[in-house]
Formats: structure tokens, C-alpha cells, sequence
């Protein structure tokens, strides 16, 4: 049985596609079915079930798959305390985030790691939930920072213990701006720049349709946004108002915008998330070390 396609193997399971595996892997979908059609012959097992949609796991395979995981742990584990005896750790950290005001406790990691490491690097791209479990799911970024609702059926996750309040981004002399909060009735018939979070694929779970109640389908939404700096502007232009997260656009001194939560109040969590099964660089493994010592 050989290391690399004990490796094969576990993408596979991770991805739940031959086709998605073989990309993750740079490989061939032939190469990678015959490796793992010899793997099942020489342990005299089925490990896999074959469909249409999905590739799964038989009871043989997740027995594997765990042992697997362990081999391929000690395996990298012994390879970093090996390489740490004549090298510092480095490298980089690939990380991809909403716009949140709880990214401060992950920037405080960030620092803390930096601090220790200087040889570590990170690099972020920012997106909305849609874009950054893409690049996740191709291997593209180690970690997703992402508000929730998240789907986390491929995911491990730590929640972060911190709520993002939603609310409306209005211009100062809008007829809104001396409410302290704003409620349905004031809202529904305004033209509304809406974040993606709002759409039909994430409202029920987001919170978003049982705030707006039956009013949901009849929004004036004029415009709809997955990062809100743009959206800033085209509140300043008179568009309309933004629903979006506190904290995220300057509505302070002598700026022309104002936020006003929404009342009720309506918060969303948030979740450091990885793939399942993914296999970490050192300097990444300290970073969820890290993260796991702070949140859990």
C-alpha cells in the first residue's frame, strides 16, 4: 500500500468526485480510478460506491479513510519535526474571508503567529461566501472565514463566539436617519441595495425571511451587492439603502452615511472553516492550533 495513494484516497473521499479529486490532485480521472480500482484489490475491499452525482464511501472505505487520516498525520508530522531541527517555520497561509468585524480576533492570531514565525506569510482575499467556499473547495485557500448561514456538510469549523448586527446604510439626510433602529413598515417599500445573503439561497437560513415576513417578494430591491464599499457609494449617490453588517462602512465624524440597525434585532454568527480531510502545511497546522486554543 503506498503513502501517495493513501493520499489519492483520502481526496477522493473529501471531494466525493473522481473529477474533482483529479483536479485537486493534477491528475488524470483514468490515472486516478485505476490507482484506486488497484487499491481496492489489494485490500480485497470496496471502498468506494460509484453514482451519477457523488462518489461515497462503503463501511470498508471509512475504515480506511480513518486509519488513513492517522497514517497520513504521522506521516507529516514527522516530517515537520525534522524539518523544524534546522529550519525555521515559514511559508504561507492562504485565507479567505467576508467582511466582518470579528476578523480583528483572527488578525490578532495572525499577529501573535507573525510574531513567532516572521518567516510566515498570509494572504487574503476577501469575497462573499459563494466566492470563498469556491477557492476553498479547489484548494485554492486553507481556511474560509465566513458569515454565517454556511452549509458545513464539507467542512470542519470552529465558531467564532462573536454576532454581526444587520442593518441599513442610509444617507444622513434621508427621512430614516433620525429612527433609532429600522422596521419592517419603514423599509419595504424604499429602494433596497441588497447583499447576496439576501437572495432566495440563503434567506431562510440567514434569518432573512422570517424578518421580512410576507414582504420578502415584494422588495423594491433596486440593486444587490457581495462586498459593500461599492454599495457605500451607491448609497451616497442616492440609489437607495443598504442592508448590510454594523461596522463595515465609516459612518462616523464628518462622513455623509449613517447605519441603523434593524428592529428586531437580527445578527448573524461566525465560522472559521477548512475541507474536511485537508491536509495542512506546518505553518498552517499552527495557525489552527492557534485558533482552536482561542475559540474552543
Amino acid at each position: 500500500m503506498e503513502f501517495r495513494v493513501l493520499r489519492y484516497f483520502l481526496t477522493v473521499a473529501r471531494e466525493a468526485s473522481i473529477t474533482g479529486a483529479a483536479n485537486s490532485l493534477h491528475l488524470t480521472q483514468p490515472t486516478l480510478s485505476r490507482q484506486l480500482q488497484e487499491l481496492e484489490k489489494e485490500l480485497g475491499q470496496k471502498l468506494l460506491i460509484r453514482s451519477k452525482s457523488k462518489i461515497t464511501l462503503t463501511p470498508e472505505g471509512m475504515m480506511l479513510r480513518k486509519r488513513a487520516e492517522e497514517i497520513v498525520d504521522m506521516v507529516e508530522k514527522t516530517e515537520a519535526e525534522f524539518k523544524s531541527i534546522n529550519e525555521i517555520v515559514g511559508g504561507d497561509i492562504y485565507i479567505g474571508c467576508g467582511e466582518t468585524e470579528a476578523m480583528k480576533y483572527v488578525t490578532q492570531i495572525m499577529k501573535e503567529l507573525q510574531d513567532e514565525y516572521p518567516a510566515v506569510k498570509f494572504h487574503i482575499y476577501s469575497g462573499n461566501a459563494e466566492d470563498v467556499t469556491e477557492k476553498l473547495d479547489k484548494g485554492l485557500l486553507d481556511f474560509g472565514i465566513l458569515i454565517q448561514p454556511i452549509d458545513l456538510s464539507k467542512y470542519d469549523n470552529i465558531t467564532i463566539p462573536h454576532k454581526d448586527v444587520w442593518g441599513v446604510i442610509m444617507r444622513n439626510d434621508s427621512p430614516l436617519a433620525s429612527k433609532e433602529a429600522i422596521t419592517i413598515e419603514e423599509i419595504k417599500d424604499r429602494p433596497i441595495i441588497a447583499s447576496r445573503q439576501m437572495s432566495k439561497k440563503y434567506s431562510a437560513a440567514s434569518g432573512f425571511l422570517d424578518w421580512f415576513g410576507n414582504d420578502f417578494e415584494n422588495l423594491n430591491i433596486v440593486a444587490t451587492y457581495n462586498l459593500i464599499y461599492n454599495a457605500a457609494i451607491m448609497v451616497q449617490e442616492g440609489i437607495g439603502y443598504a442592508i448590510t453588517l454594523d461596522k463595515l462602512v465609516n459612518t462616523t465624524g464628518n462622513t455623509s452615511l449613517c447605519f441603523r440597525p434593524l428592529s428586531p434585532k437580527l445578527e448573524s454568527g461566525l465560522d472559521v472553516v477548512w475541507k474536511k480531510y485537508q491536509l495542512f502545511s506546518p505553518a498552517a497546522k499552527i495557525f489552527l492550533d492557534k485558533i482552536n486554543k482561542k475559540f474552543v
